[in-house]
């Protein structure tokens, strides 16, 4: 039973980075790190995740989808900068998404907003994206486009 056991957790934790590769964070710093590590934009999603429609419609249509996964795996740090009302946050978490919101001046979800791994902003999108995930991928390729030609 040993051998098995001790597979099963090689097997997880080599999955580990995997998914948090591709899946969203909370911690900013960390998406940092990582994006200046990586060479990647910071995909900073402004959201109430459990009582904002248009969020919850917007992660539907076209977050979790497989084309924009793809495309956030390959290209972008994911960050959840969320506002809930029922949905458990630590404080540190609650006071980095305060600070974000008023750094980058959000006053309604979704925004979301592209930034460099110093915190730049390179684009912004207010409100629900029509096209699925192709239109929301096309627009951040051309937020990183027109800021590598400045």
């Amino acid at each position: 039973m040993r051998p098995v056991h001790s597979l099963l957790l090689t097997l997880v934790a080599g999955a580990l980075p995997i998914f948090a590769a591709s899946g969203w964070q909370t911690d900013f710093s960390a998406a940092q790190a990582a994006a200046k590590k990586d060479h990647k934009a910071i995909l900073l999603d402004f959201t109430g995740s459990d009582w904002c429609g248009w969020c919850i419609k917007m992660k539907k249509d076209s977050l979790d989808q497989k084309a924009f996964q793809e495309f956030a795996e390959k290209k972008l740090v994911l960050v959840e900068v969320d506002f809930p009302n029922n949905k458990k946050q630590t404080d540190a978490v609650k006071k980095q998404n305060e600070d974000l919101q008023k750094r980058y001046g959000v006053e309604g979800y979704p925004t979301f907003v592209l930034v460099d791994g110093d915190g730049k902003e390179l684009g912004r999108h207010v409100g629900y994206l029509k096209g699925g995930p192709t239109a929301f991928v096309q627009k951040i390729e051309g937020w990183t486009k027109t800021s590598s030609a400045k």
